[in-house]
Formats: structure tokens, sequence, C-alpha cells
């Protein structure tokens, strides 16, 4: 979650939008830690990867054998992740698909992999958010869910996005009966931030669906 603290828009697709809309790069474009650790022993399919941004673990993923889907709710953000897959040489294993997470519907289509990372909707609606997402995972394929756990290092941050951070946990109902969780917990990691180093705890679900 980036540190916004006084803008309004966090949570809508026109703040995004603005912010991607700049020349300056808005994320570091390496993978997310628990994405290398929980992905990197799975055999390479198809993937969906949620809230892509800048493209980041798009990248990556393709860069490992994947065929990936990124999704962003913000144009500015998919042609900035379509730029950086055309610069890695990955273009040929990517593709790109508009959606706002909230509202996010398959329509039938099914990956191997599917993940999200930082995404934190407001109001708790992480929940249903994962409901949507196991929807795409296909038979025998993997649920990767990570965000920020609330701790004293967001104390800063306002109410609506403290409200806005979960824990692994609590996102276990929206799991379809008969996925096996795999991985279920808040896991601490140490980040570096302005020059300041912070602790803080990935809240990570991995799940499966049976074949």
């Amino acid at each position: 979650m980036a540190d916004h603290e006084h803008e309004t828009d966090y949570f809508e697709p026109a703040g995004w939008e603005e912010r991607y809309a700049g020349n300056g790069e808005i994320w570091s474009g390496r993978p997310n830690p628990q994405l290398v650790a929980e992905t990197s022993g799975l055999t390479p399919g198809t993937a969906l990867d949620v809230g892509c941004g800048e493209g980041g673990d798009v990248v990556w993923l393709a860069q490992q054998g994947w065929t990936v889907t990124g999704a962003d709710f913000s144009a500015n953000g998919l042609a900035r992740a379509a730029q950086h897959a055309q610069q890695a040489g990955v273009a040929d294993r990517t593709d790109w698909w508009q959606v706002d997470a909230r509202t996010f519907d398959p329509a039938g289509r099914e990956f191997d992999l599917v993940t999200t990372h930082f995404l934190h909707p407001p109001e708790a609606g992480m929940v249903d958010v994962t409901r949507r997402l196991a929807g795409a995972v296909a038979p025998g394929g993997h649920l990767l869910v990570v965000g920020h756990a609330p701790s004293e290092t967001f104390a800063h941050l306002d109410a609506a996005k403290a409200r806005a951070m979960w824990h692994a946990e609590d996102l276990l109902p929206a799991l379809p009966d008969g996925f096996e969780v795999l991985v279920c917990e808040d896991r601490p990691r140490t980040v570096e931030r302005e020059g300041r180093t912070m602790d803080v705890e990935d809240a990570t679900l991995l799940a499966r669906r049976p074949a």
C-alpha cells in the first residue's frame, strides 16, 4: 500500500491514472517476495495477476515460463506494464486486462495461478475480492493473495486505509468448498522505505483448488 495519506482517491481508478501518468517509476520493478517464495516450485502454466500495476510480477512470472495476464483498473498502469514486458523481452508471454477487482468476473476464464499483491479495497472488501478471484482458478491451480497485515508500522495512515488492511485468516471464508489451504499466515518481513528500516507483516494466503 503506497503512503499517500492526504489523497482522497486512493481506492479509485482516477487517482491511480494520475499517479501512473508521470514519467517516474512508482514501484521497484522487482517481484514481490512472497510471489517468488510460493511459486518458484510450481510448474509454469497460465497466470492472472490482478492489481498488476507497472507489471513487475507479470514480467517475473513470464521470465519463469508462465503465460501471464496482467489485470488492473488503471489504463496508464497497464500501458506501463506492457512497456516493461516489451523491454524485458517477454511481451509474447503477456497480455493485459483492464478490470476493477471489486467487480471482477472471470466470465469462464480459468488460470493455473491467480495472484494479487497488496490490493486493499475499502471497508474490508478483500474478502469479496478473494471470493471473485477464486472463481478464476483452474482445477489443480493455486490462488495466492498477499497484502499488508495491520500493524503499528501503519499507524500514521488514516482510518479508511487502516480498515482496508487484513490478516490472512480473514480471507478464509472466501474460499470455495474443497480448496486446500497451503499457507495462511502473517509473515514478517523487514523493508526499507525512504531511508528507514521497518518491520511489516505480509498477510499471505495460498490455496489450491482440487484437480
